[in-house]
């Protein structure tokens, strides 16, 4: 088993950019990656509005990052993950191919997939006409005419990448003649471009062929009827869905969609795992957001595994037996008896080491030792406890459960 500092599970903006700064921290650094690293925007073929490049292309920008992370010793292997174990202090990943890998802290960055009709043909034809990426696909339909499913920003933008190549690009739509989803510059493009046509309050039923696409069909949802259309390609852009099917069973929260809740710290509901990019809660999703997600996951997390580091040296190897005492800081009663616990070791000269945790951000510490309340306090010797105080504010009655 591979150990770690920090494992990234994805290799896009998000991730990549954690990488870069878990790495430069000198944190030892993996990042786990399915496919190509890069992820969706390895295949984005025009990137305009990335601080600093003016205009570059997907694979050229992700290029620079995952040298930029490398250069700082983050490693990167290619693998799907497939199972997570987050319940100990020592996360554990497991890919497909049966390798397994530890981790203090673990940083979910797997992205986004497209999302599916669910119709015939769609699945069974997928690689031999059914294509989900232009920058990927689009040259493989030189002269010929293909199909575009959706109005979206990436429809619109990938459908008018694909005419460089196509005969024809047929959009469907499912509104109102004139109204698309995407923004409007990328709409005025799009209704100038002679080979672009579009077919209003329709969707698609059915991608048409047997060995490859032939055609689909499209029915129009005013008057319910369905025509045949031939083409040679079609192309799905009908949204996305986290990919995070793995975390089904990890605890890790997600909302009904299947998306991450996270703080501003992108801490999810478990200490030490963070979730950024495309798979989490957001209002923007872009390479320039995404980035910054990943910056400040790394930096979360940096800060956290300091934080275990000093809890080993502080009291599982103290020489002197710790007082681990909880507390929150909206419970005023726990504020207070650190106070009283404070007197009651100095004044008796008793020869404690007294650590504070706050029980909102140390949950998995408080599971440890079975504390659910606060003010709560435990003695410890070399990690081990030898008894639980009752948290008495009488400051006499602390002192002799102390000396007892």
């Amino acid at each position: 088993m591979g150990n770690y500092d920090i494992v990234i599970i994805g290799g896009g903006p998000a991730g990549l950019t954690a990488a870069i700064y878990g790495a430069r921290a000198r944190l030892k650094t993996l990042i786990i990656n399915k496919g190509a690293v890069g992820g969706l925007a390895d295949t984005t073929r025009e990137i305009v509005n990335f601080p600093g490049y003016g205009q570059t292309s997907g694979p050229e920008l992700m290029k620079d990052f995952k040298e930029h992370a490398e250069s700082f010793g983050a490693e990167i292997v290619k693998g799907e993950v497939v199972e997570v174990d987050f319940s100990q202090e020592e996360k554990v990943i497991k890919t497909k191919k049966g390798k397994e890998y530890a981790a203090k802290a673990v940083i979910i960055a797997s992205g986004t997939k497209p999302r599916l009709l669910n119709i015939p043909g769609e699945k069974r034809l997928r690689g031999s006409g059914v294509a989900f990426c232009a920058t990927c696909d689009a040259e493989f339909f030189e002269g010929e005419d293909v199909v575009i499913i959706g109005s979206g920003d990436q429809a619109i933008e990938e459908g008018i990448y694909i005419t460089k190549y196509a005969n024809k690009v047929t959009v469907i739509v499912l509104h109102d003649e004139g109204m698309l989803d995407c923004n409007k510059l990328s709409a005025e493009k799009a209704f100038k471009n002679e080979k672009i046509e579009f077919i209003w309050n329709s969707t698609i039923e059915e991608v048409l062929g047997k060995q490859s696409v032939e055609g689909v069909k499209v029915k129009n949802i005013k008057t319910g009827e369905s025509t045949e259309l031939a083409c040679q390609g079609a192309f799905f852009f009908v949204g996305m869905i986290p990919s995070t099917d793995y975390l089904q069973n990890s605890k890790v929260e997600l909302d009904q969609r299947g998306y991450i809740p996270v703080n501003e710290l992108m801490e999810t509901n478990i200490e030490g795992i963070y979730a950024v990019g495309d798979n989490r809660i957001k209002y923007l999703r872009q390479i320039v957001s995404a980035a910054g997600d990943g910056a400040t996951a790394a930096v979360a997390a940096e800060r956290y595994i300091e934080e275990l580091n000093d809890f080993r040296v502080d009291v599982l190897e103290s020489e002197k037996p710790v007082i681990l005492s909880f507390f929150n800081p909206m419970v005023e009663e726990s504020i207070a008896f650190n106070t009283v616990l404070e007197k009651a070791v100095s004044e008796s000269g008793y020869n404690y080491k007294i650590v504070k945790a706050d029980i909102s951000r140390k949950k998995t510490l408080a599971e440890k030792y079975g504390v659910g309340e606060v003010p709560a306090a435990v003695v410890l010797e070399k990690g081990e406890v030898i008894k639980q105080l009752d948290c008495s504010m009488d400051k006499e009655q602390l002192e002799a459960q102390l000396l007892g």
